[in-house]
């Protein structure tokens, strides 16, 4: 009986190694999984490099795996957000490094590694330090730089419901980065609302289909 359930967080988080790859769902707070920001980083993984679409907030979260020392680099589009105090302290310090992503770049690199695609070539960036050492290529009198697939050896997300074999369904706009995030890794681990029955969720309702789910763990409230 396939059964992707884990009892707890520790379970949830369990063998996420050192210099991992990780894909943070969430736009803001819309999304985040907190738990599990939580639990890594009582699990004491380090040397990360994270996918998320701003560099955390506050000092809780991602901001306190930051805190910690945990993260080596992140990749995002809004390193600067309100309330990115630790970003920001730890970047003037040489602390962190930063690769700076077009959000709508960041997407679509994470769409083309779960679709197993060899990258995309886009217009965006030609001219300015985010096309540096990127091939480029004309096409049809126009320039375009090739972006690569943004894969993930984990991928950390938040959904409203899910069910044994790991069909998520998410609340409105907390969906974001959150489903091509959960393709774009080698191992998914979803942090949901509730657990339902098989076919509580209704098929069109279904936004992650179960295949692309490894585990999953219910955060109530």
């Amino acid at each position: 009986m396939i059964d992707k359930r884990v009892k707890n967080l520790a379970d949830a988080v369990a063998g996420i190694k050192d210099g991992a790859t990780v894909l943070c769902g969430g736009f803001g707070g819309a999304g985040s999984p907190e738990a599990l920001y939580a639990a890594l980083l009582e699990q004491g993984a380090r040397d990360l490099v994270v996918v998320n679409n701003n560099a955390g907030t506050g000092r809780t979260g991602l901001a306190g795996l930051m805190a910690a020392g945990r993260v080596r680099k992140i990749i995002c589009s809004y390193p600067r957000s309100s309330g990115s105090v630790v970003f920001e302290e730890l970047y003037k310090e040489g602390k962190i490094e930063l690769e700076l992503v077009p959000q709508g770049i960041l997407s679509e690199r994470m769409r083309c590694a779960a679709a197993g695609l060899g990258g995309f070539l886009s217009p965006v960036g030609i001219g300015t330090q985010l096309a540096e050492g990127k091939e480029e290529r004309e096409i049809d009198g126009r320039r375009y730089v090739l972006e690569k697939p943004l894969r993930g050896d984990v991928a950390l997300v938040k959904a409203d419901r899910g069910d044994r074999w790991g069909n998520l369904s998410y609340n409105k706009s907390a969906r974001n980065f959150n489903p091509t995030m959960a393709q774009a890794a080698a191992l998914a681990i979803a942090q949901v609302r509730r657990f339902v029955e098989l076919g509580e969720i209704d098929p069109e309702q279904v936004i992650t289909p179960g295949i692309f789910i490894d585990r999953l763990v219910e955060v109530p409230g």
